[in-house]
């Protein structure tokens, strides 16, 4: 997907993007460290989580200083910009926006001073339902919030506001306040803080440095910078960690409902959730689709990358070999060169390419991990047919996406779900394959070993569990200027307004 710079994302589609998560956190306090550097290179493992902005906090105990940009983790660092930022304590951040535009002010970490000169900078993954109130509290205490949009800079203005209060006392106030979803790792000039939701929707993770500590999103960052994994950060716990050792807050009762989309899609295959590695569930997921949707033929691939996992369980409960049906050029997301309107118009074919030899004149099983839109699917059969497939088969890792996603996963919106409106034959007609198969929700709880109670399963079956506030005041956009800007609370009527 081309961006306004000329660079290109990491998308398969260029037109028809396909889910995106809110963004990868990443924390570290190790004295004598080069903290900004083990940062970078936690982010750079949670680049997947987010592909819009990157950016990292360090204090050296006496000033906090920030740097991002827009663009991918490489892009924003490298040896000349991280040289500067020397410290003891880092917190970083890889953006993709669920609330606020892509634009460099809603970029992260975010940093604001208290009225004593107390630096505050934080980043956050997730997305919060009560965005509005929060508005409100914030208008409430004549905040200037500088035009910026996002609800993580509601949550930045909302700590600082309590200069006679330490960060930890002000975040025990400010932390029951937020409904929704919230990994949040933020920091003054000598400690760094983690958070978590009561519900646990996404991971946050603790890990042991010889010399101190580290938190991310995935395990997968802790094992990049050398951390050893301790436990998850538990919903509705803040952690503290200073010179003094590390301190556990519980500012609210847990209520797990972990993203059952994380084991589909959004975690890298060598991370852990709940204990139970990510690619072990998606190769269980990949056996349970061949046992409910059985099919004759000759080669089972998988859509890289979230598809070969599962394509692999596939192929060994099939009995069907498994092989290699397209090769990927991994550096097409780093390019600088604009690529000229008929090579967009090629869509995934700057991502991937069909093997020929391995594909021609045979039966295909393609395991793919979901159908949004359907776009890249269509694509997809289209392209395999002209390499020679005599027939094509789609098998989804997921059941059928119908409900978008409030609380950090960048879904369409209901209508523009190609299962919101089409029935299994129906998407299968659309996408031009010969046969479609889903795997059964069940089959896909099962493949997590996590009771269904401890699961948020929204996105399928449209039940949320934490409680949505009215359509007008949730949204990607509820923020900018030319979104409702102030909330009556006491009716459902909205006044117009401008960002302040």
């Amino acid at each position: 997907m081309t961006r306004g710079d000329g660079r290109l994302t990491t998308e398969l589609d260029p037109e028809q993007p396909g889910p995106r998560d809110a963004c990868g956190v990443m924390g570290v306090w190790a004295p004598g460290e080069e903290v900004s550097k083990l940062t970078y290179f936690g982010l750079y493992a949670l680049q997947h989580r987010g592909q819009e902005a990157a950016g990292i906090a360090v204090s050296d105990g006496s000033r906090t200083v920030v740097y991002k940009d827009l663009g991918l983790v490489a892009q924003v660092f490298d040896e000349s910009t991280l040289a500067p930022l020397q410290g003891h304590l880092a917190i970083g951040h890889a953006r993709y926006s669920t609330t606020g535009a892509s634009t460099w002010e809603n970029s992260q970490p975010t940093i604001r001073s208290t009225s004593t000169g107390t630096a505050i900078a934080l980043a956050h993954n997730g997305n919060l339902v009560n965005t509005a109130d929060l508005l409100k509290e914030v208008d409430r205490l004549g905040i200037d919030m500088g035009g910026t949009t996002s609800d993580t800079h509601l949550i930045t203005a909302l700590l600082a506001a309590h200069p006679d209060e330490s960060v930890a006392a002000a975040a025990e106030r400010v932390l029951p306040q937020l409904r929704g979803a919230f990994c949040l790792v933020f920091m003054d000039d000598n400690a760094l803080y983690a958070a978590r939701d009561p519900q646990g929707v996404h991971p946050l993770v603790l890990g042991r440095l010889a010399s101190g500590w580290a938190v991310a999103s995935e395990t997968a960052a802790l094992d990049t910078i050398g951390a050893t994994f301790v436990r998850e950060v538990e919903p509705g716990e803040m952690l503290a960690i200073d010179e003094y050792g590390l301190r556990s807050v519980r500012f609210a009762a847990p209520e797990p409902k972990n993203c059952l989309f994380e084991y589909v899609y959004l975690a890298r295959p060598d991370t852990k959730l709940a204990g139970r590695g990510v690619y072990a569930t998606r190769v269980e997921v990949g056996r349970t689709l061949a046992r409910e949707a059985p099919v004759d033929a000759d080669l089972v691939i998988g859509v890289p990358e979230s598809g070969i996992s599962a394509a692999i369980g596939y192929a060994e409960e099939s009995g069907i070999p498994y092989g290699q049906g397209f090769t990927k050029n991994s550096y097409v997301g780093r390019t600088f060169i604009q690529p000229s309107q008929s090579l967009r118009q090629l869509g995934i074919r700057l991502k991937l390419n069909p093997l020929v030899d391995q594909i021609k004149g045979k039966r295909l099983v393609v395991v793919d991990d979901t159908i949004v839109r359907g776009n890249t699917q269509k694509a997809l059969v289209r392209m395999l047919r002209e390499a020679g497939a005599v027939e094509v088969h789609i098998r989804i890792s997921a059941p059928p996406v119908k409900w978008p996603c409030f609380y950090g996963i960048d879904f369409a919106t209901r209508a523009e779900l190609i299962a919101g409106s089409l029935d299994v034959d129906g998407i299968r007609s659309q996408i031009g394959a010969d046969s479609l198969g889903y795997v059964s929700l069940d089959g896909l709880v099962r493949a997590t070993e996590q009771p269904a109670s401890r699961l948020c399963s929204a996105c399928f079956t449209g039940e949320y569990p934490i409680e949505l506030p009215a359509a007008d005041l949730i949204g990607k956009h509820l923020l900018e200027p030319s979104a409702p800007r102030t909330v009556d609370s006491a009716s459902t009527s909205v006044r117009e307004g401008t960002t302040a």
